[in-house]
């Protein structure tokens, strides 16, 4: 039998004891080789998971279509908006390799095309117009005209704000006595080891409105945000040393807060700030409950109270507390249900003022509801308007609202039957008290109102 030297093999201390018998040798070698073949790193794959398509939604996707149902529930004028290419304005998505997008026209359209209701977006393209007319496809005597046009951009992207990295690593090691002196280490050994690095970034966008014809920004209507995104690199590793013999595992993670999609919540916020604002709505109430009241709007809102007599503030009031689902005659009286139904909705409201206070008008203002049932108690509400402006010769008390260019006129005095019909209340006559309203000829002016989207003038403005 022909004997080789002994060769040290660290998967078994067997053969370091002895010499290897050719023949063995062979064996292992052909047990290599077969598992090999069966295992041929030529042959790797990997399995990818699949996904199917689907919506994009954020958390500002329901605010959006909030504020359009907002906007008709509010009778505000017809926002016509044209946004201009909006871009990157750093220069940050060239030199960071688009870590943030170059254009962002396209979620511009998406978010103002998703809030529907009295806003309305037209798209900027003159190429495409141009084009269409050439082909005789389309003229401009259908094309709609904005009001107003919306500029802006990325205007910052600060890399780096913060960077933080924290780290630990423990070893133990012990000798144990008693191993034979051939083996590599007599050493036993555990270590661990954690490191993790973090890093901060900073997108800011801007947003103005010009007015279309004479191309100058309109006062106030602009929208600032900020957001912070965040990036994040952890490892961690755990190894056992055994005889000079090392085993152990190890992971590392890295997560980056997409650059991309903190973009476009930025541009929805702004959008529903922008166009809340220049409807003189509350839309603070759509973007969560931590959002500060716009003080724009309240100074738009508290302006209007005092441009109002005190019949005129009523009213106003009695036709937003039936949005909020009170039957209240809409006679610019201070009755006896209108001051139950502000009582309700404003539990400091004192009935001996006789008049309602800035504080009551406004709270009453900001809190209708946002419902379908609101806006259907709108669609009645205008539709009674119009009849009693039509039957009457006189011009009745109205209500401001932010929506209409020619204010709709206030519902008449109740009748007897009406009376009567709202102290037996069944769920045949509850909704439908103030359609049955006859028309009454109250002696009030209309208030004159200018300016698109606004309770002011543009110079009260």
């Amino acid at each position: 039998m022909i004997r080789t030297r002994a060769v040290p093999v660290s998967f078994s201390s067997y053969y370091l004891l002895r010499p290897i018998p050719l023949g063995e040798l062979l064996l292992i070698f052909i047990a290599v080789c077969v598992a090999a073949c069966s295992h041929d790193p030529r042959n790797v794959d990997v399995d990818l998971p699949e996904s199917r398509p689907e919506s994009q939604t954020t958390s500002y996707t329901q605010a959006l279509n909030d504020l359009g149902i907002m906007t008709e529930i509010y009778a505000t004028d017809a926002l016509r908006i044209q946004s201009n290419p909006i871009m990157d304005n750093t220069g940050a998505s060239a030199s960071t390799g688009s870590e943030i997008p170059r254009d962002v026209t396209e979620m511009i359209k998406t978010s103002l095309n998703s809030i529907g209701g009295r806003v309305v977006f037209i798209p900027y393209d003159p190429a495409f117009i141009q084009n269409q007319m050439v082909t005789k496809y389309s003229s401009f005597s259908n094309k709609v005209i904005p009001n107003v046009i919306l500029s802006g951009g990325i205007t910052q992207f600060d890399r780096g704000l913060v960077t933080k990295g924290e780290n630990t690593d423990a070893n133990i090691e012990a000798e144990i006595k008693g191993i034979p002196d051939f083996l590599p280490s007599k050493n036993v050994g555990v270590r661990y080891g954690d490191e993790a690095k973090s890093g901060l970034a900073s997108i800011t966008l801007d947003f103005n409105l010009l007015d279309f014809e004479t191309m100058a920004g309109v006062p106030k209507m602009n929208a600032v945000n900020t957001m912070k995104v965040h990036k994040a690199v952890a490892g961690k590793e755990l190894s056992l040393s055994l005889i000079g013999q090392t085993f152990g595992m190890k992971g590392t993670v890295k997560k980056v807060q997409g650059r991309h999609a903190a973009v476009r919540l930025l541009v929805e916020l702004s959008m529903i700030q922008i166009a809340g604002k220049y409807l003189a709505l509350p839309y603070w109430r759509l973007v969560g409950q931590d959002a500060v009241p716009d003080k724009v709007v309240l100074d738009a809102v508290r302006g209007y109270y005092y441009s109002l007599s005190e019949q005129h503030v009523v009213a106003v009031a009695q036709q937003w507390l039936y949005l909020h689902g009170f039957n209240v005659p809409q006679t610019g009286q201070l009755e006896l249900a209108t001051k139950q139904a502000l009582r309700s909705l404003y539990p400091k409201y004192n009935d001996t003022e006789g008049k309602i206070s800035p504080e009551g008008f406004e709270a009453i203002w900001i809190n209708i509801p946002i419902t379908q049932e609101a806006l259907r108690r709108r669609h009645v509400l205008e539709q009674l308007l119009q009849q009693a402006q039509a039957s009457s010769q006189q011009p009745p008390v109205a209500e401001i609202s932010p929506a209409k260019e020619s204010p709709p006129q206030a519902l008449p005095e109740r009748t007897e039957r009406t009376v009567a019909a709202e102290k037996k209340p069944t769920a045949q006559n509850q909704g439908k008290a103030i359609e049955d309203e006859t028309h009454s000829n109250a002696q009030l002016a209309p208030l004159n109102r200018q300016g698109i989207g606004r309770f002011l003038s543009e110079k009260e403005w």
